[in-house]
């Protein structure tokens, strides 16, 4: 069994087991190393944390197949762990395309990962239903055919974008992907835990559930209690590093004071946790270990 084999086949086992997990979410190999350390089971990768350490903003497809490919690679190269990568539409529109992608992403080791309906046109912003599912389809007949324990994920985007009748038409819709070969499905940004239990009750396949948003995010046991299978944060992570380092840009600018070193993290407390896989590494180079 190749390593990727073996990643896929655990992080498929996290999905069947009772209860829930948690799937965090770095945005490079040092974040992805610091999660690894503190216990975590899975990761994740992130869209948004990719598109802003590039300097441009997660939308519109500003970032490119073969970029997010490299970013996830770097990832499941940097921890034993398995990895899922959010691979938004799956950079076509085409089933055909989103195919490829999904070969790509067995071919670079991930476990698994996450295709979603939006289509990055503002006129129409989501795929129509039919069109969306034959993306699904296409997507499961690919890891069919390489025999692959790879765990897709189809979100419905419905929410996200504002939708009329968004949990309506999200229901339809991951219904439909159930049906195309989804092992799990997402609906990103519900809020109320009525709508999260409503679409954890509305399939037989694991629910994905977004942490971390809203005024009161809603906990690992309550979001447990409602169904969700597994939890992961998107871009929240990367966007509270990102406003730490807002808050000391504008202090700096505003006050001419650096107060916020007191709470930055301690050179020596990072290098502790990412000293084991540096020296598991080095020992692995030399042949040998002790």
């Amino acid at each position: 069994m190749s390593s990727a084999d073996d990643k896929a086949k655990r992080f498929r086992k996290l999905h069947e087991r009772d209860g829930v997990f948690v799937m965090p979410n770095p945005w490079d190999a040092g974040t992805a190393r610091i999660l690894a350390a503190h216990d975590f089971e899975a990761l994740a990768t992130t869209s948004a944390g990719l598109a802003f350490s590039l300097g441009r903003p997660d939308s519109e497809w500003r970032v490119s197949r073969n970029e997010a490919m490299a970013h996830a690679k770097s990832i499941v190269d940097a921890t034993e762990l398995p990895v899922s990568a959010d691979l938004e539409s799956g950079f076509g529109d085409t089933p055909e395309e989103v195919a490829e992608t999904i070969q790509q992403a067995m071919d670079i080791g991930l476990a698994g990962a996450s295709i979603e309906d939006a289509s990055g046109d503002p006129a129409e912003p989501l795929y129509d239903i039919t069109l969306a599912t034959e993306r699904i389809e296409a997507a499961r007949a690919v890891i069919d055919k390489a025999q692959s324990p790879f765990v897709l994920t189809a979100r419905a985007e419905s929410v996200l974008i504002g939708q009329q009748n968004a949990l309506e038409n999200a229901l339809r819709r991951i219904r439909a992907f159930e049906k195309a070969g989804a092992d799990v499905v997402y609906v990103p940004g519900l809020l109320k835990s009525m709508d999260i239990h409503t679409v954890t009750h509305a399939v037989s396949v694991p629910v994905n559930a977004l942490a971390g948003i809203g005024e009161k995010p809603l906990t690992v046991d309550k979001l447990e209690s409602l169904g969700v299978k597994r939890i992961s944060l998107g871009s929240v992570l990367s966007r509270a590093a990102m406003g730490a380092f807002l808050r000391a840009a504008q202090q700096i600018r505003d006050h001419g004071t650096f107060d916020f070193a007191h709470d930055a993290a301690a050179f020596e407390a990072i290098t502790e946790l990412l000293r084991p896989w540096n020296e598991s590494r080095s020992r692995s180079r030399r042949g040998g270990s002790t």
